[in-house]
């Protein structure tokens, strides 16, 4: 088949290949070649320097693209085939995230920590390695504001339950909280040694707790910034916790390998689950709405011994672990990620679990039959954090790509 270029082209084209050979080495193919397409001047202009090699890899990252649309592409295209993609065939409690992602937000200077949603305003918040906070409009994927105070990266934010007040820890070793009607910070916590790697708010909202390098958990009190109990137990760094509904628990998890449940009130160690071989990474405590399917997928045999709470965790080690904190086993493992579990968190139904990974994907769980029921390809690098709106039908995820994408649920 004969290509036909313009002249300009096929002179352009001819100088891109003699510099290529030139740069190369290939003085005898280079002489060959000049004498055949007559480039008698070749060398006098360097704006064919390397330019060869640009045109390539310009059409190797545009099949890249082109085979990424054709996936998503071909997942609608079956999703339309078997009728998933509209809400009016499902119930709100079989609503997942779906592929393309609704919004692709970017702003962010380096990989993005952790996303939440606001509990009112159609806001989401992220923050990051950039040692920024920003605030989104997940709806029309607005930015709205950057909240800067906190000098090296944001570990983690959480939101109060009336979204008034927005609390972010740092590796800088300070928590800070923020007010959300003027975007001010109104007090900054010190008292950690080191590394301060996830902060949450209780639910009364009178206290924060916080969980750092240090290997140790502190409740702080609002009104005054005092650190009013630092619990001890874990051996290594404590990466994340998370309180119960009613505030007396507080589950954690560490690099050493461990979970453990204290209670708030009095720093006892209410319970400690070995199980993982590697760091721990997220935990997350299930809603009672997933306590049906939670029994079903611990078997019949199991269902009057398993009274709860129940947590689960994700880790290092690729897995989920589902734990009943009531009895102090483990009731099943979920394994299907190829790397590390950054992030989990319930469907507010309760049927399903999402997870995020640095495989760069999310995936959703079905528990009652303990089976990954959808993968999505969510980012072009490491799916570091996710959260699950609990009365909109969406989903948001950061990553080391420096992006926060809203996923929309259907």
């Amino acid at each position: 088949m004969k290509i036909m270029l313009a002249p300009k082209q096929r002179d352009e084209l001819h100088n891109a290949v003699a510099d290529y050979l030139s740069t190369s080495g290939f003085q005898d193919s280079l002489q060959a070649f000049k004498r055949e397409a007559a480039l008698p001047d070749f060398g006098a202009d360097h704006k064919y320097s390397g330019l060869l090699e640009k045109k390539w890899t310009s059409i190797v990252r545009l099949q890249k693209k082109n085979m990424e649309l054709e996936t998503k592409m071909q997942e609608l295209e079956r999703e339309v085939k078997h009728g998933a993609p509209t809400r009016e065939q499902r119930k709100p409690e079989d609503w997942v995230p779906r592929g393309p992602e609704l919004h692709c937000l970017t702003g962010h200077r380096a990989s993005v920590l952790r996303v939440i949603f606001h509990p009112k305003y159609s806001l989401l918040a992220s923050s990051s390695e950039d040692a920024s906070i920003k605030i989104w409009d997940y709806e029309s994927g607005e930015f709205e504001k950057t909240l800067k105070g906190h000098t090296d990266t944001v570990q983690d934010i959480s939101f109060d339950a009336s979204g008034d007040r927005l609390a972010s820890c740092s590796a800088d070793m300070s928590v800070k909280l923020w007010d959300m009607q003027t975007y001010a910070c109104i007090r900054t916590l010190y008292g950690h040694d080191h590394n301060v790697s996830c902060v949450v708010f209780m639910p009364t909202g009178d206290h924060v707790m916080s969980s750092s390098r240090d290997k140790t958990i502190k409740l702080w009190e609002v009104s005054t910034g005092h650190c009013v109990r630092t619990i001890t137990g874990h051996a290594d760094w404590v990466r994340k916790i998370a309180v119960t509904s009613d505030g007396k628990l507080v589950a954690s998890c560490s690099n050493d390998q461990t979970v453990r449940v204290f209670n708030v009130a009095t720093g006892e160690c209410r319970a400690e689950f070995h199980g993982h071989e590697h760091v721990v990474e997220c935990l997350a405590w299930a809603p009672t709405s997933s306590y049906t399917s939670l029994l079903e997928a611990a078997g019949p045999d199991n269902k009057g011994s398993k009274t709860g709470p129940f947590l689960l965790s994700g880790g290092r080690d690729k897995m989920l672990r589902l734990w009943d904190v009531g009895s102090g086993v483990c009731l099943f493992v979920l394994n299907g990620h190829d790397n590390w579990v950054r992030g989990v968190v319930f469907h507010p139904y309760g049927k399903y679990i999402v997870s995020a990974s640095d495989d760069k994907t999310i995936r959703v769980w079905d528990i009652k039959n303990k089976r990954c029921h959808k993968t999505l390809e969510a980012h072009d690098h490491f799916c570091t954090t996710v959260d699950f709106h609990q009365s909109n039908p969406y989903v948001i995820t950061g990553s080391v790509d420096q992006s926060v994408k809203v996923w929309e649920c259907r």
